[in-house]
């Protein structure tokens, strides 16, 4: 039986660190043998809108291990996959596009911090900006 959960973030600009991370022709290989897309290279920012979203962001890490993401080489942290479907803002109802969060196994990584892949240039496919907000549902 299938397990929904949903929360709502909001969409943040950061240092840009993941995009050459992204790039990588093994990083984009490793996403497309896990996910079954070849990911824009770059991610989209989240925070958690609010106190319930963070809680429900916990509580998602905790009930779900994900798809783990190992390194190629050294030097690079292993990362872990949460496969989601991605609800475009409240002015275009219905608009979903399949992803997955990206979280980098690395010490102090923000636990607030939600990056996000999809097979598109997420702001675009929505017309979205920094402020925005858009909602994830993780099926597992």
């Amino acid at each position: 039986m299938a397990v929904m959960r949903r929360m709502t973030g909001i969409i943040f600009s950061d240092l840009g660190q993941a995009a050459s991370f992204m790039a990588l022709d093994w990083v984009q290989e490793a996403l497309r043998n896990s996910l079954g897309f070849g990911p824009f290279p770059a991610t989209l920012n989240l925070r958690p809108r609010a106190k319930e979203d963070a809680q429900m962001w916990e509580k998602i890490q905790e009930e779900f291990k994900g798809v783990e993401l190992p390194p190629s080489s050294a030097g690079f942290c292993s990362a872990r996959l949460y496969r989601i479907e991605i609800h475009g803002p409240a002015n275009r109802p219905g608009d979903t596009i399949k992803g997955a969060v990206l979280v980098p196994d690395v010490s102090g990584y923000p636990k607030d911090k939600i990056e996000i892949v999809a097979p598109v240039r997420l702001k675009d496919a929505f017309g979205v900006h920094d402020g925005d907000s858009l909602t994830l549902e993780f099926v597992y």
